[in-house]
């Protein structure tokens, strides 16, 4: 018979020895409140193995930032976090966007390396003095992943004229080099 009790002991031992009380009923675990609401911007401490390069904007300029992620983001995803604008941590270095909201790119796809981004209609007449900035941020943007060659806009699957800093308007497969006269020395 003491063979018997001597496993039931040890489990009724080792079970109270691990730290975990015993409770006769189960018991509603209370998750912690956030202390700010999800605005849809990035986090500033987030921080991973896989780096994005976002441009914003300071002073007129596009500013390249890195930030860390768990993975690389695939080119929806990096638009994505540009469109959610700067993080707290980079507006209070200065940094902002020219882009005016989620509604501005309606999506993109990449073919053969180009990345085709996809406006809504009405886009164009927005009235804004600083689309170039605007079109340099995704520009730049996109074409920062080793395997986007070029950004192409289009409207309704149609190729769209876009501003560059020269004031002229291309069709062509855009690059960072395009916009080069914007972009900020450190």
């Amino acid at each position: 018979m003491t063979r018997r009790l001597l496993p039931a002991l040890m489990s009724v031992l080792l079970a109270a020895g691990c730290g975990v009380p015993v409770e006769d009923r189960p018991r509603v675990i209370e998750v912690g409140t956030p202390s700010r609401v999800a605005t849809g911007a990035p986090s500033a401490a987030a921080s991973g193995p896989a780096a994005e390069s976002l441009y914003l904007i300071r002073d007129g300029s596009l500013v390249a930032v890195q930030r860390r992620l768990a993975a690389e983001p695939d080119p929806q995803r990096l638009l994505g976090d540009l469109l959610a604008g700067p993080t707290e941590a980079e507006q209070d270095r200065g940094l902002s966007t020219a882009l005016g909201g989620r509604d501005v790119v309606a999506s993109v796809r990449l073919l053969d390396g180009v990345a085709y981004v996809e406006l809504p209609a009405g886009i164009e007449n927005t009235g804004r003095n600083d689309d170039v900035l605007a079109f340099g941020q995704i520009v730049c943007t996109l074409t920062s992943r080793r395997d986007v060659t070029g950004v192409v806009f289009t409207q309704q699957g149609a190729r769209i004229g876009v501003p560059l800093p020269d004031a002229s308007l291309s069709q062509d497969p855009l690059r960072a080099a395009d916009y080069a006269a914007l972009i900020a020395n450190g």
